[in-house]
């Protein structure tokens, strides 16, 4: 039986068109030698604890493909192509890729010193705006050095496809939560034969023809797969309703639904955890309506530097994880989470950037949050296709297509947003200083925002089409901006 891409992975996969890309990452950052002179004492206790604990493993490029190569037992995928059957008889299938070179996925980079922040995310902006090579297996990763005082990154990029149904991301394969390395049994791995074109043809055929068949064994025997059938006809249906409904009540116009490029800009910026909750418990809302209240005045500041009269409209629609409203103030701090999910449930919600009062603007989103949250009318299950269950492809790339071009006019923005905090994390017993979410920005978007909480700061990552945004510099300083309004507002 041929390992095929389920309807949603296939989904995500046909999504990627001229212009688009469905593929998303994280950059991680370590600190480098601070460059401040030490004392004889504490280079002496320094001293005594090495003695005592040897020093992690050196996190070089060799160092850095050996462990990838140790992880990838966990995550097969990312040595296996997407082969699609000719004539779209079937989707697609998952096969072992049999010039797998480890090297041409994980790559060295460097930036000009001193390398600032700016200067990586210019790097992340020109890796992210390139498409992954479809004849290889559809991942990349980088180690980036250079930056001040010794710091480098790890850049990842992965295609949404591996990830769908709760896929790892490569980052988070390679991250420990504690700072010894661990290591997995050698694995000898070889690929299978490749499938032939007619093999997979003569496949498709056959599992198209055996459906009849198994259907007609099941009326006669009784065993309900007719009330499957029927079942699927109504989850079709109710999955096309509430798009129905939503685009009822469609997005408002917006820059944020245009497309000037294929070329994608990142950029980064993060505040103070604490602080943040104490907004939160200030405001009575939970740290979730603070983080989405600063996204509201960071893209109120930029769409008033666009049209200084404010002629953009009361709101913007975002679609965010269900999850983000059951998030306390008080998230505890060592709960387990990973910080790239893409199957979770959504709904969608008006974020009010015409409002000038910071504190009205957190509590309006606080509010409209609350009330989304509950309304069928707002809430949607994770993406897939119209017609998920379908296995031929004409009939599959034609839903991507079609929810692509419906799913355009349901919001303005998407919002990925972790629910807790991250635990530390840590590569090859290197801890990692900062952590971002590299959003997906799909055909039709201008931007897209990713959040999470990581070692006592909350990280936003910003994907933005460089057509219409074309200096990402501006949304970190919005970001600063709007955070120091509420920090302020009593």
């Amino acid at each position: 039986m041929a390992n095929r891409l389920s309807p949603r992975e296939a989904m995500s996969y046909f999504l990627d068109g001229a212009g688009a890309t469905n593929h998303l990452g994280a950059v991680l950052l370590f600190p480098g030698n601070s460059g401040k002179k030490r004392s004889a004492a504490k280079d002496l206790a320094t001293t005594r604890v090495r003695a005592k604990k040897p020093d992690p493993p050196v996190l070089d490029y060799p160092g850095l493909v050996r462990l990838v190569e140790n992880r990838l037992q966990l995550v097969p995928r990312y040595r296996k192509v997407v082969v699609e059957v000719a004539l779209g008889l079937a989707r697609p299938v998952w096969a072992d890729d049999p010039d797998f070179d480890i090297n041409f996925h994980i790559r060295r980079s460097g930036l000009p010193s001193p390398g600032t922040m700016a200067d990586l995310e210019d790097l992340v902006s020109r890796v992210m705006s390139r498409p992954l090579d479809r004849s290889r297996p559809l991942w990349e990763m980088y180690l980036i050095e250079g930056l001040e005082d010794g710091g480098f990154a790890i850049l990842t990029k992965s295609h949404r496809c591996l990830i769908e149904g709760g896929g790892a991301e490569m980052s988070e394969v390679i991250c420990d939560d504690v700072p010894d390395v661990a290591t997995l049994p050698a694995d000898v791995w070889m690929p299978g034969p490749p499938p032939g074109s007619a093999s997979l043809a003569i496949g498709a055929l056959a599992e198209a023809l055996a459906r009849p068949g198994e259907l007609i064994d099941s009326v006669i025997g009784g065993n309900g797969l007719l009330g499957e059938a029927t079942s699927l006809v109504a989850g079709t249906f109710r999955r096309a309703g509430r798009l129905v409904q939503q685009l009822t009540d469609s997005a408002p116009p917006s820059l944020l639904n245009t497309s000037g490029s294929s070329t994608r800009t990142f950029s980064s910026a993060s505040v103070p955890r604490r602080d943040v909750a104490k907004i939160a418990e200030r405001n009575e809302c939970t740290v979730n309506d603070v983080e989405l209240a600063i996204i509201t005045g960071a893209m109120r500041h930029w769409l008033l530097s666009t049209d200084a009269e404010g002629a953009f409209g009361d709101t913007v629609r975002a679609v965010l994880p269900l999850g983000a409203r059951q998030s306390g103030v008080l998230a505890q701090e060592d709960s387990p989470e990973t910080w790239i999910v893409t199957d979770e449930p959504r709904f969608v919600t008006d974020l009010p950037v015409g409002e000038a009062n910071p504190l009205v603007r957190l509590a309006q989103v606080a509010g409209l949050a609350n009330r989304y949250a509950q309304s069928s009318r707002r809430v949607s299950p994770a993406s897939q296709p119209l017609l998920s269950e379908l296995g031929v492809v004409p009939f599959a790339e034609f839903s991507s297509r079609a929810f692509r071009s419906l799913d355009r006019r349901a919001y303005n923005v998407p919002v990925a947003m972790n629910t807790v905090p991250i635990p530390p994390q840590f590569v090859l017993g290197h801890k990692v200083s900062e952590l971002f979410v590299v959003p997906a920005l799909v055909a039709g978007r201008a931007l897209a925002v990713g959040v999470c909480e990581y070692a006592g700061s909350i990280g936003f990552g910003f994907t933005a089409d460089r057509g219409v945004i074309d200096d990402p510099t501006l949304i970190r300083d919005y970001v600063r901006e709007s955070y120091e309004e509420l920090a302020d507002a009593h």
